[in-house]
């Protein structure tokens, strides 16, 4: 088949000696309606770009094609198979610049166009070739009251879109010479706007070819308007890449994204999310931040005013062609895994991503398949392959690695506004290796990762025991809590995994890291955290990571000596656990003074609540503190003092409930601030308690009957007139600490008011 280089008036001109002849133009009745004039955002923007187009070719000279028209000619009538909507809107601008310049009353070809789809668009291109409207005329208007403009026209698609693109040129060169313009137009030398017309008169007009080529009336997709419109910005811009692009998007990059098609077996939504996530990322290192309208987007980065635009396009393709012909499910997959290395495994050459359950590995395939854009995590882990592909970076393996403890530490630095700054640190770390000049990510962990490399300079040996201690999911690569020791580093790192193997041990873990130091976590001065004997997570989030090593002291040292122990025991672990716990307490002289340490150490009920946080309003950790299970003091919560006193006696939970009455187990629960009084009643009488710095205090019962018991049980535990059980104490430090029990006190005291009927 050949092709001839025409334009829409040449058609019906031979103009070389083997070209067909065209009489008329006929839209078969198989073909779509008509739709550059569709009402619809999208639409619109195709509709004005298009007439830009059209207007700069007839009224500045320089010439376009449009490219290839497909047609069927039978007996001198081009059916047109592909090129339907371009004829139409050719043949609308062709009536326009005719009225205008005063040429509707000249005989020529392109007035012999009109629609089999329905009668009524054939009657109306009749119509319109024979209409001269006032060139004051408002177009839609005077058509529409005109005698032979039907009223159910109003219902045509094709015909509204028509009236809607005649209003839409007319908008377009109103200003222009459209006299001037009609000449370029129908110049038979060199037309303004021309077109390769193919003709298939051996192949006849079927349905099957119709199907295959126009979709059988469907709009265009979401993806082929962009092709379009973006390949026309890339003329404006770059050019010379043009046709580069098109065949890599209908070719090589087609063949790369279709492993990932989705269940309409395109690859249209896949290219558009990685072109997106690849233009993000240029928008970012422009200032960003990108915009959510992938058209904005695309001009603001590969448009004519962006001076960088053509390294970006060099950019985007190349980040297409670094996938052609590569397994790229292998290539994630010998990058990354879901899951840490066996701790006897030498191999920890993968790094692990700690992401949401369902996540994968295949950093490339949930871009191109998500519904939304990659979160900003996994965004620069994907942007850091690709620099990796890209500049073929070594130890790659090993700055990843960094780059993955870097993110998991930077939650309050990974935002918006710092993208720009995030990308080029990661830049710096896997192209040039610059740890050092890394400034967006957390500093501290970045401070850490230098005190990494410097141990393993001088003990390269244990690097295994490094990544395999980064890789746990309580740590994340954050390894703040450990002293980068080279002479106890290895036996610490596999004493830590054994001690939190297993959940069950995280009661006892409480108490022991509290007997082998103040780890504690001031939050400010209400709160403080421990670790939570229920909730795992809170150990990662409160306790192990999240500060600087200096604020982790505390934290350090406790867990270093812990780890010792765990290393030294004989037995398993718990029972190492328990023991250290247990030398310890009984190593503590009560004369010297039993703080708030001693108690929650000793008494595992004083550490139950689920979140780990405790409040108190002395400005330290004293005898009145509040014991949170959630992380407000809008919740119910319990005092650990009172909840010991309550367990250590043997009543039931339903002898007593704290302010206002719960049945839930461990009480007595209680609401409000800190700074309130915690009284916790006993059921039968409701004679009270309460614990506060130097006593527990009591209420006596309001029912007379219960008075001569209150009496005679106070009188017994030595509880004088102002109703206070004083606990002996001793200054050390400036603090009063106590000297006797007071939990094992107000227990006795406890058992025998519920046991006297109270």
């Amino acid at each position: 088949m050949k092709s001839y280089v025409t334009s829409y008036n040449g058609l019906f001109t031979r103009r070389a000696a083997d070209a067909p002849v065209v009489a008329r133009i006929e839209i078969p009745i198989i073909q779509r309606d008509y739709a550059q004039g569709r009402e619809s955002d999208a639409v619109a923007r195709i509709r004005a770009s298009f007439l830009g187009v059209l207007h700069d070719a007839v009224t500045t000279g320089a010439p376009i094609s449009l490219d290839f028209v497909y047609g069927d000619l039978v007996g001198g009538t081009l059916l047109p198979l592909d090129g339907q909507q371009r004829l139409t809107t050719l043949f609308l601008l062709h009536w326009y610049l005719a009225w205008r310049a005063g040429r509707l009353e000249q005989e020529q070809g392109w007035k012999r166009f009109e629609y089999a789809t329905r009668p009524s668009a054939r009657r109306f291109c009749a119509s319109l070739v024979a209409s001269k409207p006032p060139f004051d005329a408002k177009l839609r208007a005077w058509f529409e009251d005109q005698h032979w403009f039907q009223h159910t026209w109003q219902y045509d698609p094709t015909i509204q879109s028509m009236l809607v693109m005649l209003e839409a040129i007319h908008e377009r060169f109103a200003d222009a010479d459209c006299a001037a313009a009609w000449e370029r137009l129908v110049d038979s030398e060199a037309p303004a706007i021309s077109f390769h017309l193919l003709p298939i008169e051996s192949v006849g007009l079927n349905e099957d070819l119709y199907i295959k080529m126009n979709s059988r009336g469907k709009p265009l997709t979401p993806f082929e308007n962009f092709k379009a419109r973006f390949e026309q910005l890339l003329e404006r811009s770059c050019p010379d890449r043009v046709e580069e692009f098109a065949q890599k998007v209908d070719g090589a990059w087609a063949d790369l994204l279709w492993p990932f098609r989705g269940s309409d077996d395109i690859v249209d939504d896949e290219f558009l999310r990685y072109f997106q996530f690849i233009t993000d990322v240029c928008a970012w290192q422009d200032g960003g931040p990108p915009p959510d309208d992938i058209e904005t987007l695309a001009e603001r980065v590969y448009g004519p005013g962006n001076e960088k635009a053509a390294t970006h396009l060099d950019f985007l393709v190349r980040c297409f062609d670094t996938w052609v012909d590569v397994d790229i499910a292998s290539v994630f997959s010998e990058t990354f895994c879901l899951t840490p290395a066996p701790l006897d495994s030498d191999d920890t050459s993968k790094v692990v991503l700690f992401g949401a359950p369902g996540s994968t590995v295949n950093l490339f395939a949930e871009c191109c398949q998500g519904e939304a854009r990659l979160d900003r995590p996994r965004t620069l882990l994907l942007y850091a392959v690709l620099l990796h592909r890209l500049h073929d970076t070594v130890e790659f393996p090993r700055r990843l690695r960094v780059l993955r403890n870097l993110i998991d530490a930077s939650s309050s630095e990974l935002r918006a506004e710092k993208m720009r700054e995030l990308l080029l640190d990661v830049r710096r770390l896997i192209v040039e290796g610059a740890l050092e000049d890394v400034s967006s990510f957390n500093q501290a962990q970045v401070t850490d990762e230098q005190l990494k490399v410097e141990m393993l300079i001088k003990a390269p040996a244990l690097e295994r025991h490094v990544f395999h201690l980064e890789d746990h999911p309580l740590l994340r690569g954050c390894l703040a809590a450990f002293e980068l020791d080279g002479t106890v580093f290895e036996r610490r790192a596999r004493a830590f995994h054994e001690l939190f193997a297993e959940q069950s041990l995280l009661p006892v873990l409480t108490g022991a890291l509290l007997a082998a130091g103040d780890y504690s976590r001031r939050i400010n001065r209400r709160f403080l955290q421990l670790g939570s004997g229920t909730n795992v997570s809170q150990w990662r989030e409160k306790i192990l990571t999240g500060a600087s090593r200096a604020h982790l002291a505390g934290v350090r040292d406790a867990l270093g000596r812990l780890l010792d122990a765990v290393v030294e025991r004989d037995g398993d672990v718990r029972s190492a656990l328990e023991s250290f716990t247990n030398r310890w307490l009984k190593g503590q002289d009560d004369a010297n003074g039993l703080d708030w340490r001693w108690y929650f150490v000793r008494y595992p009920e004083m550490r139950a609540g689920q979140s780990g946080i405790y409040a108190y309003a002395s400005g330290a950790v004293s005898y009145s503190v509040c014991m949170l299970d959630k992380t407000a003091m809008s919740s119910y919560y319990r005092d650990p003092y009172l909840s010991a006193i309550r367990q250590q006696s043997g009543v039931a939970d339903t002898a007593v409930h704290g302010a206002v009455r719960q049945d839930w187990r461990g009480g007595p629960w209680f609401t409000g601030y800190e700074t309130e009084a915690r009284w916790m009643r006993l059921a039968a009488s409701g004679a009270e308690m309460q614990c506060v710095q130097d006593a527990l205090e009591l209420r006596a019962p309001a029912a007379a009957q219960h008075a001569e018991a209150f009496s005679r049980v106070c009188e017994a535990h030595g509880v004088g007139p102002d109703l206070r059980l004083k606990i002996p104490q001793v200054t050390v430090g400036g603090r009063k600490l106590d000297t006797n029990d007071r939990v094992q006190l107000g227990a006795a005291l406890l058992r025998d008011l519920v046991n006297a009927g109270l």
